[in-house]
């Protein structure tokens, strides 16, 4: 599974070369097709101007009602216009002429038509004695139709294409969906039971007067984490609670847990307005997306840097900007959006669900936004969170 994760982007390269193809040959066959039809209007249109020819003809008298039925009479598709050397018309078939003008109109009509058709050829009739006609013609409905049959076949074609994409895409987001809330569930179902047992544990260990009750306090507090990290599992996959909170409070509350749990070689500055921030979270979710920001920096850091976390309110677009920066190895420009997908991961560990998870946090249980604002190779990388500020508290 985790090969086609990484190749699946081969994979719709090779169906969208392969959906080109199919179009090109269909634009190419059908082309050739509107090729042979053209060859085969002109060669009756040919043979229409040589029965023309023999119907003045005194010579033709023999075998003119064949001519007339089996070559004039079988045109029904493509429009014609006879006209003499002036350009006046003299007969027309396969035109919609109204029935109530009047000759006059008529004729304006016919040679309003007859301007439509100068990308044809006329075809000239030389009935001796210096008399000559001509046969203006264009393409047929049918040609026409055929002829932009490979453009509509193809935007049908590109339609289809994008709406199976899309279902597909939300099949494959709604299964994903159901794996993710299927295993934080799971996570949380199997971590209370042992995590019941510790605070039985821990209450024996309070009887116990020569143990230092420091190591107790400390135990108590992995125990209430390990609870909140249950809670958190929980709430994924419904929608969680949202009280209106300090968000400088709720930032620093995570970064002091953060402070004591990761290499001292990191530091972690905060950087803030002096006025409270007000913001509507689940205050345990939020820290998630903080502590996954900051682990994967200690990372991208390989356990020695900085971190910088600010906050500062945007009142001209109502939000709230939480900008977490490292100084890290950094992340390539075309991996920006490729690292909040589902699988994707740098480590030899880990599933790489963290950022994916940020992602659904704040922008699905927030509304906000998270993206990576800037970052450059060997120098570190800014992540930046948004979120929508309680207006009745700013």
């Amino acid at each position: 599974m985790t090969h086609l994760y990484r190749n699946k982007m081969i994979y719709k390269a090779i169906v969208i070369v392969i959906a080109f193809l199919i179009a090109a040959f269909s634009i190419y066959y059908t082309n050739q097709l509107v090729k042979e039809l053209q060859n085969s209007e002109l060669r009756q249109i040919d043979l229409f101007a040589k029965a023309q020819k023999a119907i003045v003809s005194p010579d033709s008298h023999d075998g003119l009602s064949f001519l007339l039925t089996e070559i004039i009479e079988t045109n029904r598709t493509i429009p014609v216009i006879l006209t003499d050397e002036l350009g006046t018309p003299i007969a027309y078939r396969n035109i919609q002429v109204p029935s109530h003008l009047s000759k006059e109109e008529k004729d304006a009509f016919l040679r309003k038509e007859l301007t439509s058709m100068h990308d044809k050829p006329a075809i000239e009739v030389n009935l001796g004695d210096g008399w000559k006609q001509y046969i203006h013609y264009t393409d047929s409905l049918v040609l026409k139709k055929l002829r932009y049959y490979p453009y509509i076949q193809l935007s049908v074609i590109t339609i289809f294409g994008i709406l199976t994409y899309l279902i597909f895409s939300s099949v494959r987001r709604a299964e994903q969906n159901r794996i993710w809330v299927g295993l934080a569930k799971e996570t949380a179902h199997q971590l209370g039971t042992p995590i019941s047992s510790l605070m039985a544990w821990v209450e024996v260990l309070k009887s116990e007067e020569t143990l230092d009750k420091s190591i107790i306090e400390e135990i108590t507090k992995d125990i209430q984490r390990l609870q909140t990290i249950t809670s958190r599992f929980s709430s994924i996959g419904s929608e969680p609670m949202l009280s209106v909170c300090n968000l400088i409070e709720i930032t620093e509350k995570a970064i002091e847990y953060l402070r004591s749990r990761i290499s001292q070689k990191v530091s972690i500055s905060l950087e803030k307005p002096s006025q409270p921030i007000m913001v509507a979270l689940n205050a345990s979710l939020y820290e998630w997306v903080i502590e996954n920001l900051c682990k994967n920096a200690v990372d991208a850091m390989n356990g020695i840097g900085k971190i910088q976390i600010s906050i500062c309110p945007n009142f001209s677009r109502s939000i709230a900007e939480i900008c977490v920066t490292d100084t890290g190895k950094g992340i390539p420009s075309s991996k920006f959006k490729t690292i909040f997908k589902a699988g994707y991961t740098t480590k030899k560990r880990g599933w790489g669900l963290g950022l994916t998870l940020a992602k659904r946090i704040i922008e699905e249980y927030h509304r906000g936004k998270i993206y990576v604002k800037q970052s450059e190779l060997n120098a570190g990388t800014t992540f930046c969170i948004e979120l929508p500020l309680d207006i009745h508290d700013n």
